[in-house]
């Protein structure tokens, strides 16, 4: 992100605090513009996330010119500018030559601004926009009618473009999903083609590209297809690439495979999370290597405990944070006991309503109920429930320890923690008023 600060600067602060850089160089004689996605976000009616600029001063002079200005990439001539409590990122116009590792230039010469649009990715992100003058647009790749289109095209030789930085292949479609927009067919075409570069991609970038498609796009499930459409789902996520042409049983699941079940269900969230993303994603990753075709009826039998297996190998690969993996996982292994829902004992309840991943994971049933049958019976159980629990802790200390449970004469053992277990059990499913009137139960259990 190029417009940053301890507290998170306003849409207005951060557009007064580029308005000043630019004031700034201009005064000083130097073409500057706002460039990039600021510019295709406020030409689209949006409010951009961050303002770049682009200018012909050299990093030296930017430098001089801003006091305790950060040098990130001087050698790619940007310059990250303090303004009115924001960081504003400045780079020189340039050319970009060679990319022998698919992702940085091995060389770069300073140019002017029509030079530096032909090295920008998208003609959409390639605009610039001369704040001085107002708002004029600076358009040197058809970058504003590809907007007025709402088309994802590459500046130039497509197949070029993403030669020079393999993770523009998943960028296209990424832009494409958050902004409701088409790929270009040549686009599409030349990422079809070079689908298998994206694998030489560093695990990161491929992790933080994935997650800003699945949480920024208005309708991810689409998302989800696209990357499929292109080759670039097979490539990164076989395991979810597997998951296409998988039948369900049409009685509870009358909508189709289990890829576009995923797909429907991502369609379906609102107010998303990475970690609801990522669950939802993989949630049924189990079922194609546990599909068996009965003469009944088809079935996943284990398929949560594959899944979460499957899950967790596809968060390592993505050098996911092991708190997050460990998350998502409990929610995949977990996404199928809410059919026991009804059935179940009031401990059993208050366990799930009371662990942490209870807020995703009944987010996760909802979308996994819209995404197939549609009945949300177990759902509004849940949702009783914990409504229902909204005046006490749902998982409360206990009121019996180990320490009693030995001071009844049991040795320190296993023996211990059964006893434990069965005494927190019959809190929680308040057989007993208070801890007195269970101590009294428990002793004579014991000793009886």
């Amino acid at each position: 992100m190029s417009t940053s600060s301890p507290d998170p600067a306003t849409p207005g602060q951060a557009y007064a605090a580029a308005t000043a850089v630019v004031e700034r160089l201009a005064a000083r004689g130097f073409t500057t513009y706002f460039a990039g996605g600021c510019v295709r976000d406020m030409l689209l009616g949006r409010t951009p996330v961050d303002y770049d600029i682009a200018t012909e001063a050299l990093p030296d002079v930017v430098e001089g010119l801003f006091e305790g200005s950060i040098t990130t990439g001087k050698s790619f001539g940007v310059v990250r500018v303090p303004m009115g409590g924001c960081e504003i990122e400045v780079a020189t116009f340039r050319a970009d030559h060679g990319y022998h590792d698919g992702r940085h230039p091995d060389q770069v010469t300073f140019s002017d601004a029509a030079t530096d649009a032909q090295r920008r990715d998208f003609t959409i992100n390639a605009l610039f926009m001369d704040v001085q003058q107002d708002g004029r647009i600076i358009d040197y790749v058809d970058g504003q009618a590809d907007l007025a289109r709402r088309v994802v095209r590459c500046v130039g030789e497509p197949a070029a473009r993403f030669a020079e930085d393999h993770l523009r292949l998943l960028r296209a479609v990424r832009f494409a999903s958050v902004l409701e927009f088409d790929l270009d067919p040549a686009t599409a075409d030349a990422i079809r083609a070079g689908a298998a570069s994206v694998t030489g991609v560093a695990a990161e970038r491929v992790r933080d590209e994935l997650t800003r498609t699945l949480t920024e796009s208005a309708r991810a499930g689409d998302a989800l297809l696209c990357l499929k459409e292109v080759g670039l789902l097979e490539q990164l996520l076989p395991e979810v690439w597997a998951m296409h042409g998988t039948p369900q049983p049409p009685q509870f699941h009358p909508e189709g495979d289990v890829l576009v079940h995923t797909a429907l269900m991502l369609n379906q969230m609102e107010h998303t999370s990475p970690r609801l993303a990522w669950s939802v994603l993989l949630h049924d990753v189990g079922k194609p290597p546990t599909m068996t075709d009965n003469t009944d009826r088809i079935r996943f039998n284990g398929h949560p405990e594959v899944g979460g297996d499957i899950a967790a190998q596809i968060l390592r690969r993505l050098r996911f944070a092991n708190d997050d993996i460990d998350f998502i996982v409990a929610c995949v292994r977990g996404h199928m006991r809410t059919m026991s829902v009804p059935h179940m004992r009031r401990a059993t309840l208050r366990r799930m309503v009371g662990a942490p991943t209870f807020p995703v994971e009944l987010e996760l049933h909802r979308l996994d109920c819209l995404g197939s049958h549609g009945d949300l019976t177990n759902y509004d159980i849940l949702v009783a429930f914990e409504k229902a629990m909204a005046n006490e802790p749902v998982l409360p200390p206990p009121w019996i320890t180990g320490r009693d449970i030995m001071a009844l004469g049991v040795p320190e053992g296993r023996q211990v923690g059964s006893w434990l277990r069965e005494a927190y059990e019959a809190q929680l499913e308040s057989r007993f008023p208070d801890r007195e009137s269970l101590w009294a139960w428990l002793t004579g259990e014991i000793k009886g």
